[in-house]
């Protein structure tokens, strides 16, 4: 019998993470965790409530009020705050470009790691951050660190933009990828580094179904 294991995915953003892991997910049967939408939706609950950024204690009380769901759809996963349907709305360029201020918040991330940990405890899942090999699932059974150049990642989120009818410029994008990658690796709170134990995964010359295939590999080495 295969084992339900834990698969841990990190990774800075636009390097193809929440694609890929949805796919792999889906392929074994198993949750799949978009820990970076339910940074956006505290981001978006706050901006929405005027609420400071740099504000640590009004967001973790915000958030302590809160209820954040993921849940799987055939639209794919839907995000719910506090039962309303935020999952195009998280994905604004404003969520998108403060979302790290928000994630480098120490209590903020207490909070929603707590919750992380609680959805995986029974294994069967796949999750994607930035700090997950290293701090929500230290004990994963797989472990990978995805990445790709800035200016791929760019380039993508510049396609996803036009999909989405968002109007964006190539450099400005690389310039904000920069910027939270910067932001990302150097917050104090659980900063952005590949585990020693994860494997790192290249996409930038990868398709999305070849970089999955590969994951998939993995995961089915592990299971036996």
């Amino acid at each position: 019998m295969k084992k339900n294991i834990q698969i841990a995915i990190d990774g800075p953003a636009g390097a193809g993470k929440s694609t890929i892991a949805k796919i792999v997910a889906e392929a074994l049967g198993f949750t799949y965790i978009d820990t970076g939408a339910m940074y956006r939706a505290v981001t978006y609950k706050a901006m929405q409530q005027n609420i400071h950024l740099d504000d640590e204690a009004k967001l973790a009380e915000m958030l302590a009020a809160s209820t954040i769901e993921l849940k799987p759809s055939s639209q794919g996963q839907l995000v719910f705050l506090d039962a309303q349907n935020v999952t195009e709305e998280i994905r604004s360029n404003e969520v998108t470009s403060s979302v790290s201020q928000v994630a480098a918040h120490a209590r903020v991330r207490e909070l929603l790691v707590a919750q992380q940990q609680n959805l995986a405890a029974n294994g069967g899942v796949v999750m994607d951050g930035r700090d997950i090999a290293t701090h929500v699932l230290k004990n994963a059974e797989l472990k990978i660190f995805m990445s790709a150049t800035v200016e791929e990642r760019a380039r993508r989120r510049f396609i996803d933009n036009q999909k989405r009818g968002i109007d964006s410029s190539l450099e400005k994008l690389q310039e904000e990828i920069a910027l939270r990658d910067k932001k990302d690796s150097e917050r104090e709170a659980s900063p952005l580094i590949q585990a020693e134990d994860a494997v790192f995964l290249d996409t930038t010359a990868l398709s999305i179904d070849d970089a999955a295939q590969a994951i998939l590999k993995l995961a089915e080495e592990k299971m036996l």
